[in-house]
């Protein structure tokens, strides 16, 4: 059964969709869960982050300061690269491996992943559907104000701090337009479930 990559910017309902399809069925591997273990003290993601980032990166328990780390990166698009390419490849790693263990677990299992960054890790290509959740960036930035409690600078740079939508977009096999109600997403993820086991 398919193996289906959902992506979308920041604050655009991707976990949303997510979410629905984990309810109708479908095995969801969500990639920022992963990146959190992998980024676990111990792990050799969290070591090489703190070689190229310096010990300001880490709590005094040792485990990653987020927040320190996000400071960084997000002002600086460099840093933010070298920061991906600690992190992807050994997301892409488990990532796979974990594909292979739920379809081997059930040939029939409809696999999505669930990757904010598929179009900035380069995806490759092993998608046999990718889902893009797509609202403007004025609307993103908009929830992200009121759901996060960020400001409206911040939002903004995490937005800019993301592929455009057109390149986002430019990977879609289908596009899920989120910018209007919580239910109108729903109603759009489940007609993809309908199809995809129709």
């Amino acid at each position: 059964m398919p193996l289906l990559a959902l992506t979308g910017g920041i604050a655009s309902g991707k976990s949303t969709i997510a979410a629905r399809l984990a309810e109708h069925g479908a095995v969801v591997i969500d990639a920022d869960a992963l990146v959190r273990e992998l980024q676990q003290p111990g792990q050799p993601v969290l070591a090489a982050i703190a070689e190229a980032f310096g010990p300001s990166v880490l709590t005094p328990a040792g485990e990653l300061d987020r927040a320190a780390l996000g400071a960084i990166v997000f002002a600086d698009r460099s840093k933010l690269g070298v920061l991906n390419g600690i992190v992807h490849p050994a997301v892409k790693v488990e990532s796979q491996r974990r594909f292979r263990a739920a379809l081997d677990a059930d040939p029939r299992a409809v696999v999505v992943y669930d990757v904010p960054l598929l179009a900035e890790a380069r995806g490759t290509g092993e998608w046999d559907l990718v889902v893009v959740a797509h609202a403007p960036a004025e609307v993103r930035v908009a929830r992200m104000v009121a759901n996060r409690g960020m400001s409206e600078e911040e939002a903004r740079a995490r937005v800019a701090n993301q592929v455009s939508d057109e390149e986002r977009l430019k990977l879609a096999d289908r596009v899920i337009d989120t910018a209007g109600s919580i239910e109108e997403t729903l109603a759009q993820a489940d007609a993809l479930w309908a199809e995809l086991h129709g």
